[in-house]
């Protein structure tokens, strides 16, 4: 009875900020294509993260299919926005979270999670009572109701959002998604709220805090600049700052003239010389390829 109480808060869905209103628990389906059930992907040790994140031992990440977000350059977007994966019971994911743990994983890394937050807190609860231990990460696109993030209270211990747009045409224009900043800056705050500043244990790994990521894309470096300047302004070396340079041109990305490319060294330098004149102190820069086609999961800077 408990659990269809909870779940009762998807019967008119206003989990993230497009607030459908749909009807999950009758199988209907909002703009994030999830219903009832909880949908993943794939469970695996992820070796790529920041290095907080995944340690030596990796991290314990869970994909969950479907994104309230439609962005055209999606690295993941058979997972995303055409929905690959296979339903599974609240049940079966607590499981998942006790096997990852007994793999010996750094955390437990929840990708895209936002569309199943009610599904994953009770999840949560089920695990610890079988003995989860390991800290749980909120790894999302950043496009978050406040409330939901204020739900998660107690249950997460590190958020690891984006902070993709400072201007909002181009969450319109790349994403789908109407006033990103403003709802994005608003739920990161409150996830620093929440879990404070970084607290790192003695072999490196991240128990508590946030990391702030942001993928920076070509031709849109004044946007990168803005989001790095709001970040200084308001989270003063609070949180970690994690520069990606991993952008390269998929999905539907091909067909945009601004962004059919990869990033170029002088794009990215001027990037890191503007983290520099910011004086932006705790975080990771990743580092560019020197081949068109390279991706190098590196990061540099802390």
């Amino acid at each position: 009875m408990k659990d269809e109480i909870e779940l009762k808060q998807i019967e008119k869905c206003e989990i993230c900020p497009h607030k459908c209103k749909v009807n999950r628990l009758q199988g209907n389906i909002g703009r994030c294509h999830s219903g009832k059930n909880v949908k993943i992907a794939l469970a695996s040790v992820h070796n790529f993260e920041e290095p907080c994140i995944s340690g030596k031992n990796g991290s314990g990440t869970i994909f969950f299919s479907n994104c309230n977000m439609n962005c055209i350059y999606c690295q993941n977007y058979e997972i995303s926005q055409l929905g690959k994966g296979k339903e599974i019971s609240i049940e079966e994911l607590a499981d998942i979270f006790i096997k990852q743990q007994e793999k010996g994983v750094e955390n437990i890394n929840l990708v895209t999670p936002t569309s199943y937050t009610i599904q994953i807190i009770k999840a949560i609860e089920i695990a610890k009572n079988k003995g989860l231990k390991i800290p749980i990460v909120y790894n999302t696109n950043g496009y978050e109701n406040v409330e939901n993030i204020k739900r998660l209270k107690g249950y997460i211990d590190i958020y690891l959002p984006d902070l993709k747009y400072f201007y909002n045409e181009l969450g319109n224009k790349y994403s789908k998604v109407n006033n990103y900043f403003e709802i994005a800056s608003e739920a990161i705050l409150e996830m620093y709220k929440q879990v404070g500043k970084p607290i790192i244990n003695s072999q490196g790994i991240m128990e508590r805090g946030v990391i702030i990521r942001h993928l920076v894309l070509p031709n849109m470096i004044e946007n990168s600049k803005k989001i790095l300047k709001w970040i200084k302004d308001n989270l003063d070396n609070k949180v970690y700052v994690s520069i990606m340079a991993q952008y390269f041109p998929t999905y539907l990305a091909k067909d945009d003239k601004k962004i059919n490319r990869k990033l170029t060294k002088e794009e990215f330098k001027e990037i890191e010389k503007y983290i520099e004149e910011i004086d932006i102190e705790q975080g990771f820069i990743q580092e560019l390829g020197e081949h068109e086609e390279e991706y190098v999961p590196k990061w540099e800077y802390e």
